[in-house]
C-alpha cells in the first residue's frame, strides 16, 4: 500500500466503514492523518451518498423503577427488510432530562452524518459513527424582571453551503408571566454558528412567523432549509428556514389538509422529494369507511400546487408514522410502542421486536460519516466519546 498513489488509498480507504477506518489509528498514523483530512472525509460521505450505504437511528425511552425514564439510541441496519440486524444497541445519552410529562427526546437531523438531540433547553450536537459529540452553550439571552420565555418546540440543524458552516436555529417566545394572550408575546429567533461558539439574535425577523407546534416527526431538514408544523390563520401550515439565507417563508399544505380534518400530519422524503403524511389522530375511533392515511408528494420543491396525493392506505392502529426507508417502506410505531412496518409496494404490514414506551419511539434514516465535532466544545462541556458502551 506505501506504494500505491495517494488518491488510489483514498479511494480503496473510502470503501471501508467509520468504524473500520478508525482502527488505523492505532496500527497505521499515517492512514490516520489521512482519514482525519477534510478532502477524505468529504470523499468518504459522498460514497455513502452514492451507494445509499443506508442505517436507521432509532431513539427510543423505557421506565426504569430505580431511575425513571432513560432514552438509548440504536443503529439498526437490514438487508432484505424480512429482519432488523443491530449494528449499535442502546447507547445511553448523556445530559438530557426527562419528566413524567415528557419522557423522550426529539432527534434532529441528519446531516452530514451529524445528529442532534434536544429536550427543548439542551442542545447536543453528535456523531453516532465516531460517538464524539458537543454540548452547545445556553443562550445568553436574559428574561427581564415579569417575563417568562417558552421554548415552543422550533430547534432546527443544517449545514449552510454559502458560509460553509454548521447552524442551529432556535424559537422561543417571551411573554409576560401574568398573561398569555397573543398581544403580550414577542418571537425570537437565536442562530448558533458553530465554528464561531456562539449565539446571535436573528435580528432581521421583522415579520410575524405562524406560531410553532410540535408535531410527532414533523420537524425535518430538506433542500436546505429546515421544516416545522406551525397554525397561521385557522390553517396549518410548513414554516421553513433557509439554512444559508437566514430567511423564513412558509409553505401551504394541500387544500384538504386542514384545521378541520381531524388528522395529524408527518413530513419525509420520498424519492428525494419533500413528502407529506395526513394520518388519522390516535386520540380519535378509526373509522375503515373515513379515515385514511394520505401520503402527498411535493412534485417540485416550495410550488404549493405541485402537490400530488401518491398513496391511500387503509387507516392502520399507529400512535404516528416515522420515517420512509429506502422509497417504500414507511417505519411507524404503534399505540403500544412497538415498530411496525408498511410497504409501499406489496401493501404488507409488519411488526417488528422492537418495543419502546408508548409515544416515544423516532427513527430517521442515517448515513455515516466522518465529520468531525469541533474540539472547542471542550469549554462548552466536555468532549468525549457520546455513548457509556458500544
Amino acid at each position: 500500500m506505501k506504494k500505491l498513489p495517494e488518491d488510489v488509498v483514498i479511494y480503496i480507504l473510502s470503501m471501508f466503514s467509520v468504524k473500520s477506518l478508525l482502527r488505523f489509528k492505532l496500527n497505521a498514523k499515517i492512514w490516520y492523518t489521512l482519514i482525519q483530512s477534510s478532502t477524505f472525509m468529504n470523499v468518504h460521505l459522498n460514497r455513502s451518498i452514492i451507494t445509499k450505504n443506508e442505517f436507521i437511528l432509532f431513539s427510543r425511552s423505557f421506565r426504569i423503577e430505580t431511575e425513571g425514564f432513560k432514552n438509548p439510541l440504536s443503529i439498526i441496519s437490514s438487508e432484505d427488510y424480512d429482519d432488523l440486524n443491530l449494528v449499535l444497541q442502546d447507547l445511553d445519552l448523556p445530559y438530557l432530562t426527562f419528566t413524567p410529562n415528557y419522557h423522550f427526546n426529539e432527534l434532529v437531523g441528519p446531516c452530514d452524518g451529524l445528529i442532534v438531540l434536544t429536550d427543548d433547553e439542551v442542545i447536543v450536537l453528535f456523531n453516532p459513527a465516531t460517538k464524539n459529540y458537543m454540548l452547545l452553550p445556553p443562550s445568553p439571552f436574559v428574561c427581564s424582571k415579569g417575563y417568562h420565555r417558552s421554548f415552543i418546540g422550533g430547534v432546527g440543524f443544517g449545514f449552510d453551503s454559502i458560509g460553509k458552516d454548521y447552524k442551529f436555529v432556535r424559537m422561543s417566545e417571551v411573554f409576560l408571566d401574568t398573561y398569555w394572550g397573543p398581544e403580550g408575546r414577542e418571537q425570537k429567533v437565536e442562530v448558533y454558528d458553530l465554528h464561531k461558539y456562539y449565539w446571535r439574535d436573528l435580528n432581521h425577523v421583522d415579520q410575524q412567523l405562524p406560531t410553532v407546534f410540535w408535531n410527532p416527526c414533523f420537524e425535518m431538514l430538506h433542500d436546505g432549509a429546515f421544516h416545522w408544523y406551525a397554525v397561521g390563520d385557522l390553517t396549518y401550515e410548513i414554516l421553513c428556514f433557509d439554512i444559508s439565507t437566514e430567511i423564513f417563508h412558509n409553505m401551504k399544505m394541500p387544500d384538504s389538509c386542514n384545521a378541520y380534518d381531524g388528522k395529524r400530519y408527518s413530513l419525509a422524503v420520498l424519492n428525494e422529494s419533500l413528502t407529506l403524511i395526513c394520518y388519522p389522530s390516535p386520540d380519535t375511533e378509526i373509522d375503515p369507511t373515513q379515515n385514511s392515511m394520505d401520503i402527498w408528494i411535493m412534485m417540485e420543491y416550495g410550488v404549493n400546487e405541485s402537490w400530488t396525493k401518491k398513496y391511500i392506505i387503509r387507516p392502520l392502529p399507529i400512535e404516528s408514522p416515522l420515517t420512509i426507508w429506502r422509497d417504500h417502506l414507511l417505519l411507524l410505531q404503534s399505540k403500544s410502542g412497538h415498530l411496525i412496518s408498511y410497504n409501499l409496494s406489496s401493501n404488507e404490514v409488519k411488526e417488528f421486536d422492537l418495543y419502546s414506551y408508548p409515544e416515544s419511539l423516532r427513527a430517521i434514516v442515517y448515513k455515516e460519516s466522518l465529520i468531525s465535532v469541533p474540539k472547542r466544545g471542550r469549554e462548552h462541556g466536555r468532549k468525549t466519546n457520546f455513548f457509556n458502551k458500544v
